[in-house]
């Protein structure tokens, strides 16, 4: 039987033999380690690690091998074929410049995804979206819509079999109840370097204070209104003589890096969570 590449991910009580019962797990089993990271939280008393490697046996043995082990360590286990791309959805309003370059990374072959639609409450980005023969769904809504709009959006991620949501300037406040639904596989990108400026108009309000840095954050998406755990941020240096305007043209571009890697962080399995915070372990 020939080779297929897997990546596990898993957290557990940091204790002594993790990291052994792992590399010994997959050395009887035949397999080949190409990568491998780990972390351990002395605070939280937890430990992470991410191994990618190749394996001559099914994945259902390897899973059912991963499950024998796992209630000796208390493990949580994340196991992926690498060859599976991850299917995406995007969610859109008007702002084209995010969505843009998620779809140019992908048939660059810079990003590994699938995006099987694109959800947005108005219609502008449909002729961008149907550029790359990708379905597009509008999905108007007002305050009085907003549960059956949102149980469309879950339709579409139930139809789709999505296993990624990017809010991708998506200018809409997700209910509670959806963010619990999405809890962990929703990435939402704001408009600012967080936990600072939060709310509208952030540009504005970093240039009424003369700041000197400007950034973006990605970051999952929860009921806490632009606090989930940070995945990934990007900054800009500015100066006085930039305008609003200026902030904003810089700021998309900053947008867009963070966004993009921290999709490609969280498709690759480099992203654990660690309560309220991130592990990541980049390439």
């Amino acid at each position: 039987m020939s080779s297929a590449e897997y990546i596990l991910t898993l957290s557990c009580p940091d204790r002594p033999g993790v990291v052994a019962a792992v590399s010994g797990l997959l050395a009887r089993h035949g397999c080949n380690i190409i990568e491998s990271q780990q972390f351990g939280d002395r605070e939280a008393q937890r430990f992470f690690m991410r191994v990618q490697f190749a394996a001559p046996l099914p994945e259902d043995e390897l899973r059912a091998a991963f499950a024998a082990l796992a209630p000796e360590f208390g493990m949580e286990i994340k196991l992926r074929d690498v060859a599976r791309k991850p299917r995406v959805l995007i969610m859109v309003s008007k702002f084209d410049h995010c969505l843009n370059d998620l779809l140019y990374r992908v048939r660059a072959k810079a990003l590994d995804i699938e995006i099987v639609a694109v959800a947005s409450n108005h219609p502008d980005l449909r002729p961008l979206t149907q550029s790359y023969g990708i379905d597009y769904h509008h999905l108007p809504v007002t305050p009085e819509t907003k549960p059956r709009q949102e149980a469309e959006v879950l339709a579409l991620v139930e139809h789709y079999q999505v296993e990624l949501v990017v809010l991708a300037r998506y200018m809409q406040v997700l209910s509670e109840d959806l963010c619990e639904k999405l809890a962990g596989r929703a990435i939402n990108i704001h408009h600012s370097f967080l936990p600072s400026f939060k709310g509208a108009r952030p540009y504005h309000q970093a240039h009424d204070r003369g700041v000197k840095l400007i950034g973006a954050t990605a970051h999952y998406v929860t009921s806490n209104l632009d606090e989930g755990p940070i995945i990934e941020q990007e900054v800009a240096r500015v100066n006085h003589s930039h305008s609003p305007a200026d902030l904003v043209a810089i700021g998309r571009d900053v947008e867009c890096v963070a966004l993009a890697r921290a999709v490609k962080w969280h498709a690759e399995q480099r992203v654990l969570l660690d309560g309220h915070r991130t592990v990541i372990f980049p390439r």
